[in-house]
Formats: C-alpha cells, structure tokens, sequence
C-alpha cells in the first residue's frame, strides 16, 4: 500500500510470486449513474490470487440480483499514486480499499481534507469500527471508512525450521532470550530472523514491532503528545530501545548474511530454502507462504519478543479500510455495498480469506490456527495500533525505515535516526 512508504504489506510484497500489472481503470462514478454497476478498486500483492474483495464482490452480486461490482485490482506499489491521480481527476472508483489515518499515500486524512471520500456516519454496522480506530477513520468528525480486519504483525515463524536447529521461543521469551541464540543458529547455516535490510518498508515494520512493546504499548497516547509537542523521538526513551534493539540484533548475528543490503527476494528465497526461522510481517503472510505450498509449511504468528524490562506487545491494528467516493453518481448502491461489507458475517469471511483477524476479537476460538501464539495476549488486549496511522505524513515512516538501513551499515547512530524522525515529522 504505498511507493517508499509502503507500510503495514511492504513484507508481503516478498512473497509474490508473480509481477502485478496496473489493471485498466474506470469508474461508475462518471457513467451517468446506472443504479445497477458500481466500481470497487483494491491493491494487490499477487496477480495469481484471488483478493478478498473480489470475493467479497462476487458474494455481493449472488445476494443482489442484478447489481454489478466492477472490480479494478492494482498493482500494489502503485496504488496510493494510482487511486489519487484518479479521484484528482474526477474518474475514480465508486468505493475502494483505503489506508487509515494519515501516514500513507492515498489515506483517510488527505484524501478526506481534498473532499474525496464519502460519509458514512450512520451507514455502517454497529461495532464495525473499534473506539480505538474511530480517529483514523474519520475526517471533521464524519465517518468516512470502516476497517475490514484486525491485522497483526509480529514474526511469521517456521517451527519445522526451529526445530532444526534447536531454537527455542515462546510467550515469555525476551529479545535478549532470542539474541542469545543467534550465534548457535548462525553456526548451522541459519537465521533467526530474515531482514530486507535495504528495503525500508521492511526494516520500519520490524522496528514498528519491537516499539509496540517499548512505546505504544505501554503508552497508547504517545503519539498525540508528540504531535502536542509534549515529546519527541529524540526524547523517547521507548523509541530509542526499539533502534538499539535492532542493531543489538545485527550485531548479535541474528539477521542473514548480507542483510543490511538485502532485498525482499533474499526473505523469499531464505524461507523458502529453510535458511531462515521466521520475519516480520502481517500476519496474513503466513496464510499466503502456507497456501502456495498446498500445506507443506506450516507457520505460526508471533509477537515480536520485548526487550528485557518491557511487557510484550501485539502490533495490531486497522491499518487497512474501505471508503467510499463523495463524486459517485450511484451514492445509494456503493452506501449499500460498503454497509453490507461492515456487517459481521462478512468482516468475518473477510478475515479467514486474508489470513487476519476479525475486529471483534471477543471469540478467540474463530481464530485461525496460526494465531494460538498470541492467542492470550489477544484476550487481555496487548495490543498495540500501528504507529504510522497517526503520524502526519509518510515521511516519518520512511525516515525510520531508511534510518535503520543506515544503523545497520554503520552510517547513521540512533540519535540520527531519532533526529531524522522528528524533522520529517515537522
């Protein structure tokens, strides 16, 4: 879901097995208002599969005879670019897959400052939004997107791997539990963690992972003091631990050879080849790996372990929602489809197929079998929103994410990165 920021599926794009093209675009919304077609534009990360919204709309149409839902997928490095050109433009989508908050290229706060997305105050089901995800969807106090899936990411871990080499984790494993390890893993020709080093979508989400323990955890308000002036990057002790962290385990010999240059094949082919025991990513990713080999890898999704002195965390969010386009000229068929979408049954198909998690997280029995690791933190809510939905723009997250690329060379110190933090914050 973005160009140099793409945030919360910048891992996913490792796992594509095939080179997206951008699919050709259109919309209703220019059409003369044919009450029976709407379009539905979404990103993909793999031309070869089916998205969750096409399905999504497929089901739609067998429930509503006679109505069309044109979907549009897009390539997903192009996105962001591609869905703001078009509504620039007046010819975008009649509803479309959307980034939460503020962060990312084409999100709820610019596209809803330009008067792009539609309200849909009223016009979603009840519970559809959790309380803590209402400000990222929202614009002026308007409701103008729903989120369809609660999305963790943490370590998307090989079991079969670990096995191998003796590795050991579990719940209460601390960072410094795993830093301990990595020599002997290293020795037999493997990784604790693979790391896209030179990709900073890839080395922010992991960072975004350990300051879920470290920041945003134990302090869900830290970005509104920040962008309060109450605090900084710099200033953060949090943050600070989450970048030492990081170098602590490049230098602890817990990253692949070469990962300060790699580049998301090296994560492909590393868990592919069993060189590798696990990486960050959404935990959706692990649905995707298990699914391309018909069942022969089995994964599991795992917090990302805390440093010692910090409680664990689940990064765990609503990075990713559906809105509407205030221009449709087939307001009442796109408001019925995005209010269909909201409903539970279909959030909850929603999270089986992606590989998420419902947004009600109350029956944690409906979980899918990956998810048992971070099952009890789910319970007690351990969870931690996604930093970047709240930052002002997306060059913070990309200031971390290069920032890190830079600590693990030896170009830039921690209070570097901090620093470049907090002037792109502005």
């Amino acid at each position: 879901m973005n160009t140099s920021t793409w945030r919360r599926l910048g891992a996913i794009a490792a796992l594509s097995l095939a080179t997206t093209s951008l699919a050709a675009c259109g919309s209703s919304s220019g059409s003369g208002g044919d009450s029976k077609s709407i379009t539905f534009a979404y990103q993909i990360a793999n031309a070869n599969a089916k998205s969750v919204f096409a399905t999504l709309a497929d089901k739609y149409e067998k429930s509503h005879p006679g109505v069309t839902i044109k979907t549009n997928p897009i390539a997903l490095n192009t996105y962001g670019s591609t869905l703001t050109t078009q509504l620039q433009a007046g010819n975008g989508p009649d509803v479309f897959f959307i980034n939460a908050g503020g962060g990312q290229a084409g999100s709820v706060a610019p596209l809803g400052e330009a008067g792009k997305l539609l309200d849909l105050t009223g016009k979603v089901a009840d519970g559809a939004v959790p309380e803590n995800a209402k400000a990222s969807m929202s614009y002026k106090g308007k409701l103008v997107a729903f989120p369809v899936y609660l999305a963790p990411t943490g370590i998307v871990f090989s079991p079969m791997a670990a096995e191998k080499s003796g590795f050991k984790i579990d719940s209460s494993s601390t960072m410094q539990d795993v830093i301990a390890q990595c020599s002997k893993v290293a020795s037999g020709g493997q990784a604790v963690f693979g790391l896209a080093g030179a990709m900073s979508p890839n080395t922010a989400i992991f960072t975004s992972a350990i300051a879920a323990s470290t920041v945003y955890g134990p302090d869900p308000e830290w970005n509104k003091k920040r962008a309060a002036g109450e605090t900084t990057f710099a200033e953060s002790d949090g943050w600070r631990t989450a970048l030492e962290t990081v170098k602590d385990l490049y230098d602890g010999n817990c990253f692949q050879k070469g990962a300060a240059g790699a580049g998301f094949d090296a994560l492909t082919n590393g868990m592919g080849q069993g060189k590798m025991l696990g990486f960050s990513a959404p935990g959706g990713a692990a649905k995707d790996i298990m699914d391309s080999t018909h069942g022969a890898v089995k994964l599991d999704v795992l917090a990302m372990p805390a440093p010692e002195g910090s409680n664990t965390y689940l990064m765990a969010g609503t990075p990713d929602a559906i809105a509407g386009n205030a221009a449709t000229k087939n307001k009442k068929l796109a408001e019925d489809f995005i209010s269909w979408m909201s409903q539970p049954a279909q959030t909850q198909a929603a999270a089986v197929a992606s590989g998420d998690i419902p947004v009600d997280t109350s029956d944690t029995s409906a979980l899918l079998p990956q998810y048992k690791g971070v099952t009890d933190l789910l319970k007690a809510g351990k969870t931690a929103q996604y930093p970047y939905i709240d930052w002002p723009n997306g060059e913070v997250y990309n200031a971390l994410g290069t920032g890190v690329t830079g600590l693990l060379t030896g170009q830039k110190s921690v209070d570097d990165v901090l620093k470049s933090m907090d002037k792109a914050w502005g």
